[in-house]
C-alpha cells in the first residue's frame, strides 16, 4: 500500500514526530544540567560527563543493527520497544540516587533513542504515500533540526524553575501518550526473510563506538597513544565488519547501498552538513560572548533565528523536493549557510542586533534548505526493504557529523582562545562548501 489514508496518517506522524523531537533532545539536555547534577551527587566534571557521552555513545553503537532488526522483524515493532525503553530509561532517571545510576540510566534511554532514531525515517516511508515523501521527511527534518538546536535552551528554562529531574521526568506523559498512539496507529512494514548477524553488529559496534570515542576525547586531556589505539581498534573493526559483509546481498553495514554513487554522496553531504553546523552552534556562544561582549541572555535570543529558520525552509525544501533535483535544492541551501557562516565571521566589532540576527537567519534557512532533500535521496536511493538501512545512516551520519563539528571546535578553541571561535565559523563555513560540492557530483 502507497502511504496510509487520512487522519491514520496524521496520528502515526505525530507519534513519529514527538518521539524523535524528544529523543533528539535528551542528547543536549544534560549538558546544561551537568553542573547542577554534579553538586547534587558531588561528582567530579568527568564522572558527571559520562552521564552524556553514555547517552550518545548507546546511540551511535546500536543505530545500524536496530535498523536491521527493523528489516526483520518489522520498524514498527522497533520503534515502539524503543519508545517503551525510553520511556522507561527516563523514569529509572528521575528516581536515581548516585551518578552510576544516572549513568546506567542514560545509557538505556540511548539504547531507547536508538530504536526511534533507527527507523523513524524508514517508518515515514510507510506513512506517506511517494509522491508526498519529500513533505513527511521535510517535516521530519525540521523536528530533528530544532530539537537539536533549542534543547540547551529548553533546559536552561526549566531549571530555573525547577529541579534537574524535570527535565526527564517531562518525558513519562509524552512518552507514554506517543506509545499508546503509535500503537494504534503505525503501519506495519515488509519483513526480511534472513537472520540477524551478530558478529557483524558486535564489529559495527565496536568500530563506530571506537570513533565516537575518538572524537569526545579532543575534549578532555586524553593523551595521544591512547587516541591512536582507539582509531587502530576501531579501523580494525571496521575493516573486518566491511570484509565479512562484502558479499551479502542485505549486509547490516550498508556497504551494498553506499556503493551506489548517490546515496554515497548523499552521505557525505550530510556528515560535512552537520559537521559545519555543529562547529558553528559550539563557537556562536564563545564568540557573541567573549568576542563581542553580549550577555547570556542575548547571545540565546540571537542564535534562535537559526532554528526558527530551519523550522520554516524544512517544510518548503520538503515540498520542492518531490519535484525538483535534490542536487541543486541542496547546493543552493549549502551555499547560503557558508556565506551566513562567512558574514558571521565578518562581523565588525560593535555590530547591530538585526545585523547578527540576519546572518543567523541565512544560516539557518540554509540548513533547512538542505537536510530534507537530501534525507529524501538517501531513503529512497534504497530499495523498500532497505529502508532501514537508509534510515539508520541518516541518524548515524547526522551524529558522526555533530561529533566531528563538536571535536573539531573544541580543539579550536582550546589552542587560538577567542581566535578559535572565528576560525571554527571559517572552518564550519569550508565544511559547507565541501558538502555542496559533493551535492554538486551526484548531478554529473
Amino acid at each position: 500500500m502507497d502511504g496510509l489514508a487520512a487522519p491514520q496518517r496524521y496520528w502515526a506522524f505525530a507519534a513519529v514526530m514527538s518521539t524523535v523531537t524528544l529523543a533528539t533532545m535528551d542528547a543536549t539536555i544534560a549538558n546544561v544540567a551537568l553542573p547542577t547534577i554534579s553538586r547534587d551527587f558531588r561528582a567530579t566534571p568527568t564522572d558527571s560527563i559520562a552521564i552524556v557521552s553514555a547517552y550518545q555513545l548507546a546511540m551511535v553503537v546500536l543505530l545500524l543493527p536496530l535498523s536491521k532488526l527493523g528489516e526483520i522483524f518489522g520498524y514498527r515493532r522497533v520503534y515502539l520497544s524503543g519508545i517503551a525503553i525510553f520511556t522507561a530509561a527516563s523514569l529509572a532517571c528521575v528516581l536515581s540516587h548516585s551518578i552510576a545510576m544516572l549513568t546506567v540510566a542514560r545509557i538505556l534511554q540511548g539504547v531507547g533513542a536508538a530504536g526511534i532514531s533507527s527507523t523513524n525515517t524508514a517508518l515515514i516511508r510507510y506513512i506517506f504515500p511517494q509522491a508526498n515523501l519529500g513533505k513527511g521527511v521535510g517535516l521530519n527534518s525540521m523536528a530533528v533540526a530544532i530539537a537539536s538546536t533549542i534543547g540547551p535552551s529548553f533546559a536552561g528554562i526549566m531549571l530555573a524553575f525547577a529541579s534537574w529531574q524535570w527535565l526527564f521526568l517531562i518525558n513519562l506523559p509524552l512518552g507514554i501518550v506517543a506509545f499508546a498512539i503509535g500503537w494504534r496507529n503505525l503501519p506495519e512494514s515488509d519483513h526480511a526473510k534472513q537472520r540477524f548477524d551478530i558478529p557483524s553488529a558486535l564489529l559495527t559496534a565496536i568500530a563506530f563506538g571506537m570513533l565516537i570515542v575518538t572524537i569526545q576525547s579532543f575534549s578532555h586531556p586524553t593523551g595521544w597513544p591512547t587516541r591512536v589505539a582507539q582509531i587502530g581498534v576501531g579501523c580494525g573493526a571496521l575493516v573486518w565488519a566491511v570484509r565479512r559483509q562484502l558479499g551479502l546481498p542485505a549486509p547490516l553495514l550498508p556497504v551494498d547501498l553506499l556503493r551506489r554513487p548517490v546515496f554515497g554522496l548523499s552521505v557525505g553531504t550530510s556528515i560535512c552538513s552537520f559537521t559545519a553546523q555543529m562547529l558553528a552552534f559550539v563557537s556562536l556562544p564563545f564568540f557573541l560572548e567573549r568576542n563581542l561582549g553580549l550577555d547570556v541572555t542575548t547571545t540565546g535570543l540571537l542564535i534562535t533565528p537559526w532554528p526558527l529558520s530551519v523550522a520554516i525552509t524544512a517544510v518548503i525544501s520538503g515540498r520542492l523536493a518531490d519535484r525538483y533535483p535534490a542536487s541543486i535544492l541542496n547546493c543552493l541551501g549549502l551555499a547560503a549557510m557558508m556565506a551566513g557562516l562567512v558574514l558571521l565571521g565578518f562581523l565588525p566589532p560593535h555590530p547591530g542586533i538585526v545585523d547578527i540576527a540576519l546572518r543567523m537567519a541565512l544560516c539557518g534557512a540554509g540548513f533547512g534548505f538542505f537536510q530534507p532533500p537530501n534525507n529524501r535521496v538517501i531513503l529512497t536511493a534504497a530499495p523498500r526493504t532497505r529502508s532501514g538501512a537508509a534510515s539508520g545512516t541518516i541518524s548515524s551520519a547526522r551524529l558522526l557529523g555533530q561529533g566531528t563539528g563538536a571535536a573539531l571546535a573544541a580543539l579550536l578553541l582550546a589552542h587560538a582562545g577567542a581566535q578559535g571561535a572565528v576560525l571554527s565559523l571559517f572552518a564550519g563555513a569550508g565544511f559547507a562548501g565541501l558538502a555542496a560540492v559533493l551535492s554538486l557530483l551526484r548531478a554529473v
